[in-house]
């Protein structure tokens, strides 16, 4: 094939690069940046130095540091692991199917070097919890849509015509409740 299809071979500085200036907001578009350039690296390495663990509970760690009204998407976090894998600042295992990542000596290193940076972070993190406190649902909805990503995504691929059928119908009559309201119910009116 030739080389236009396929982009030149990049080496870890210009994927730095590349990853710290990516276009884009984290949640898809949706809502304000939450993270400055750098910042998911530092946090996310940070996490997995303090506990190894999967993907998955770093996403469930971020949501907490934000009272749920943030949650990154596994199209953010994923990309940011694979390039601190990568940059050998942290190991995957693999556990049952899933990665578990820990830090590795170079990336503790890498921590303390950026200690300063790293407060950075976490005070934006405040910040940022602060003003997206207004513009975002409520924990407990919050907390209900994350379960409903996760209930769809262990689905695991196993879409029979009848259960495309039944949770479409699901999702959509949920869907339906939720803008047509609060239902009155005449007996509880009267009552009152």
């Amino acid at each position: 094939m030739s080389e236009r299809h396929h982009p030149p071979h990049r080496e870890h500085g210009d994927s730095h690069e590349m990853f710290e200036r990516r276009p884009g907001r984290e949640r898809g578009g949706r809502g304000p940046r939450v993270f400055a350039p750098g910042d998911l690296k530092l946090l996310l390495l940070a996490l997995i130095a303090e506990q190894p663990c999967h993907g998955y509970d770093l996403i469930r760690q971020i949501e907490s540091m934000f009272d749920g009204a943030y949650s990154p998407s596994p199209g953010v976090i994923y990309p940011t692991l694979t390039f601190l894998e990568e940059s050998e600042l942290i190991q995957g295992d693999a556990e049952g199917g899933k990665k578990r990542y820990s830090v590795t000596d170079a990336g503790r290193l890498f921590l303390q070097e950026q200690a300063i940076a790293l407060d950075g972070v976490r005070m934006r993190i405040e910040v940022s919890k602060r003003s997206l406190r207004g513009h975002d649902r409520p924990a407990e909805i919050h907390e209900a849509v994350h379960n409903l990503r996760h209930a769809l995504q262990m689905h695991h691929g196993r879409w029979s015509p009848e259960e495309i059928l039944r949770v479409r119908d699901l999702l959509n009559n949920t869907a339906k409740a939720i803008v047509d309201g609060p239902l009155s119910h005449p007996a509880q009116e009267k009552s009152q």
